[in-house]
């Protein structure tokens, strides 16, 4: 195992080694794989069994509350997540949060085996996991920097999209048996044990040190004539940013600073805000009421998003293989424009077989697009600033596009699926024109 390297130390010779090792081979970024996918996993069985055991507790309407009060917490406290992960590592505030999350849950699994409490400890569970996630994603986001070259950021990101597949295939069905065995009690105690076998794994994970990552304080602003990660194209705040007094505010305001100053990032934001606001609401709603409409039942549904998933966990596999595609801002903005027209159009689709084949390419080209942006947020962002643009990032996935669901549902009962799918494809193909007319985004490239 190649020991561990300083950033901006050690000799380009001893450095050297673990550019070239790919990422799949490399058991430290494999043992970071698997504590994420156990996390995940773990994830997928907790809302499960929260689920279950919300809907045994109270009515639905409560149940739905219940599921709800993550989401507030989680998108009021994202943004300074993403300064406690650059603040203090990522890898202390990840582990910091699986030990929380596996502590509430096997509280919780533990006060179900012995009483009925009701509606309240779920929601303070809900609560708290919402509280955590907040620093856990942002942190999620910054630790693969920490852990490869940055060559490997690409198929890093490919393998992180294998595991969240393998998480939503293989967790749903774990959450089913556990609450079929001994209830939401051993369901709960299952995703509390899954989420605890990240932890010792996370620990055993060697890190490249980061200045953030050596006492607790504001990360270290790039110099303008820093190598590589600040290359034109990466908008390093000016020098005064470093003489300001380190509060988190500060370091708020420097990263949002970064994030708008870059000449890649700022647009590739905006590509991510329009592609998912776009995609999130025909995807979940709107194909739950397409297929009520078209008769295909829950069973056609399951195949439709069946489809989705194979073509984006093909697309995952083959970034994991390959490390890199050529012109990935190119790539990635027709990607966007041509999965619209598929998003579109599958609300004209009368029979379910095609459904599911449109539903393979849009999984193929939304997969394509997504883990494009993924892999350049990696690559472009400088380490330090990592977290933060993660939580952006994160904040609009999990902040914003949610909020188009409930629009969707209403536009359909007032004009029906297809306009509503067309204009949904419009917004999400508005990501691709903005990626294409921003010449640094559009010219943007992995590294190699």
């Amino acid at each position: 195992m190649t020991p561990p390297v300083t950033l901006g130390t050690a000799p380009a010779a001893e450095t050297a080694p673990a550019a070239v090792r790919p990422a799949h081979r490399d058991g430290n970024v494999l043992r970071w794989l698997c504590a994420y996918t156990a996390s995940m996993v773990g994830d997928n069985v907790y809302y499960i069994a929260l689920s279950w055991a919300a809907v045994q507790a109270g009515t639905p309407s409560q149940a739905g509350l219940v599921m709800a009060v993550s989401a507030v917490p989680r998108a009021l406290l994202m943004l300074g997540g993403g300064v406690v992960a650059d603040r203090f590592g990522p890898r202390k505030v990840v582990i910091g949060s699986d030990a929380v999350r596996c502590a509430a849950v096997l509280a919780v699994a533990a006060l179900l085996f012995a009483s009925s409490p009701g509606l309240w400890p779920l929601a303070v569970l809900a609560l708290v996991f919402g509280t955590v996630d907040a620093v856990f994603m942002p942190a999620v986001g910054a630790l693969p920097a920490r852990i490869t070259s940055r060559t490997q950021l690409a198929r890093v990101q490919g393998m992180r999209g294998l595991a969240i597949r393998f998480a939503n295939v293989v967790g749903a069905p774990l959450g089913g048996l556990g609450v079929a065995v001994g209830g939401a009690a051993a369901a709960f105690g299952l995703a509390g044990l899954l989420i605890a076998v990240s932890v010792p794994l996370l620990v055993s994970v060697r890190m490249r040190g980061l200045p953030s990552d050596e006492a607790p304080g504001p990360p270290a602003v790039p110099e303008p004539s820093a190598p590589a990660d600040d290359a034109p194209g990466h908008g390093a705040p000016d020098s005064g940013a470093r003489k300001a007094a380190p509060t988190a505010w500060r370091d708020l305001h420097d990263g949002l600073r970064y994030i708008r100053r870059h000449r890649v990032l700022a647009p590739l934001m905006v590509a991510i805000a329009l592609g998912d606001l776009g995609f999130v609401g025909p995807l979940n709603v709107g194909l739950a009421l397409l297929a009520d409409q078209r008769g295909w039942g829950a069973s056609g549904m399951g195949w439709v998003l069946a489809g989705f998933g194979t073509g984006a966990g093909l697309v995952s596999l083959l970034l994991t293989a390959r490390g890199r595609l050529p012109y990935a801002g190119r790539v990635m903005a027709i990607a966007l424009l041509l999965g619209c027209v598929a998003i579109g159009s599958l609300a004209y689709v009368p029979a379910v077989a095609a459904a599911v084949g449109v539903a393979l390419l849009v999984g193929l080209l939304a997969g394509l697009s997504g883990v494009l942006c993924g892999a350049l947020l990696q690559t472009e962002t400088d380490p330090a600033y990592l977290g933060r643009v993660s939580a952006v990032a994160g904040l609009v996935s999990l902040g914003l596009a949610p909020l188009s669901m409930p629009a969707s549902a209403a536009a359909v009962g007032l004009w029906g699926t297809g306009p509503v799918f067309v204009v949904s494809a419009v917004v999400c193909g508005l990501g691709g024109v903005v990626a294409l007319c921003s010449p640094p985004l559009r010219r943007a490239e992995l590294p190699t």
